[in-house]
């Protein structure tokens, strides 16, 4: 398969200094119609990994005839692996606010909540500080929106945005059935957009720039530019902005140590890709999309071990409501358990990857169907090590 070379190509649009209040000030003098085409004119898709187009569901929420409605910054970054979303909470979190407040102007919400990690709760005094004066800022200004901080509780679940919608509500985090979906009744069963920390900066960006500026990023069905959380066996770990699309091939160029043989793209829901692919395989929708995670091994490390541990996660953190994925992820766990001790033949590891291809069809949210991401990838790209 011929893959189209593209160097990488590190970007600064997410933590270069945009003067934000200035940016909201022109935003909202404009036709609302005018900020919403502009949107979905930069190709912006969602940066949390499901890379839903971002204008369509500002766009299908506007429609909704409801007077109540709601924006949600989803920062519960629970993906092992990815550490960005703190980052940008950190260090331009003004960016991510004005996201919210120009996606509630277009939709007509009154209320905007950032949904933050439980263990990010160190974050929130600093948060305040500039949420309060921009809270203030909007009053001022006319705008009746309001933004508030919610905490999450450490479930890793509670990323799925229907089960963090129940725990804002101050039930236990379980996913909803779909349809409905956010876009009809999502808080409080009434219209609402939910974004990633990363997609509403963009969007503040994308409204300070134009959407020309994104839209020559990328490539065709990746537009614009991903923030990368680089991790593992790499000399240079830490978060990077780079042009989307790239080949594996090019990422390890830059970021592997040399002996780089398979990389985690993203996080442990994510694919595995081996050495012998890293030249094919885009990172990008057309590809294999990341919420932002690249976690590479080099020839140290056992990818047994390494699938063992996300197997371990995942039953851990399943919630547990619905069968294929309480049940699958325990049999995943405890099958290659049992083929490494010889308990179990090798031809189990087929049944192992139907049971993982069935959770894909009949769990009931992203966790359960994603387990098998992992789990194929890495048994049959490594199924000697699965074994020795």
């Amino acid at each position: 398969m011929n893959i189209p070379e593209k160097q990488l190509k590190r970007v600064d649009l997410i933590f270069a200094e945009t003067e934000v209040y200035e940016t909201l000030e022109i935003a909202f003098k404009r036709d609302k119609q005018e900020v919403l085409n502009e949107i979905l004119e930069s190709g912006l898709r969602g940066r949390g990994g499901a890379g839903f187009p971002t204008g369509l569901k500002w766009k299908f929420t506007a429609e909704q005839p409801s007077e109540e409605k709601y924006v949600i910054c989803n920062a519960d970054e629970g993906e092992p692996g990815t550490f960005k979303d703190r980052e940008i909470l950190t260090r331009v979190p003004l960016k991510v606010l004005g996201g919210m407040a120009i996606c509630g102007h277009i939709i007509g919400a009154k209320e905007g909540y950032l949904y933050l990690r439980g263990e990010y709760r160190y974050l929130v005094a600093h948060l305040d500080t500039y949420l309060n004066s921009f809270n203030d800022w909007l009053k001022k200004h006319g705008i009746d929106f309001t933004i508030y901080i919610r905490m999450g509780s450490g479930a890793y679940i509670c990323g799925e945005e229907s089960a963090l919608f129940e725990s804002m509500e101050g039930k236990r985090g379980e996913p909803r059935n779909k349809p409905p979906y956010p876009t009809v009744a999502g808080f409080r069963n009434k219209p609402t957009v939910i974004n990633n920390v990363e997609t509403l900066v963009y969007a503040t960006v994308i409204c300070k720039y134009g959407a020309s500026l994104f839209k020559n990023l990328g490539t065709f069905d990746s537009r614009g530019s991903k923030v990368f959380s680089v991790s593992g066996d790499t000399p240079v770990a830490g978060i990077y902005e780079l042009d989307f699309g790239m080949t594996v091939e090019r990422f390890v160029e830059e970021f592997g140590d040399g002996d780089t043989k398979a990389v985690q793209v993203g996080g442990a829901s994510g694919f595995c890709v081996p050495r012998k692919k890293f030249k094919e395989t885009i990172i990008g929708f057309e590809g294999v999309p990341t919420g932002g995670s690249m976690k590479l091994f080099n020839s140290s490390r056992s990818m047994y071990n390494v699938l063992h541990n996300y197997l371990d996660f995942f039953h851990e953190e399943s919630c547990g409501q619905c069968t294929p994925c309480r049940i699958g992820c325990q049999q995943l766990l405890h099958g290659i358990e049992a083929v490494k001790k010889g308990e179990k033949s090798t031809a189990y590891l087929i049944t192992l990857l139907k049971l993982a291809e069935t959770m894909k069809i009949a769990s009931k949210c992203g966790l359960g169907q994603s387990v098998g991401n992992s789990f194929k990838s890495i048994v049959e790209n490594f199924k000697e090590e699965m074994i020795y």
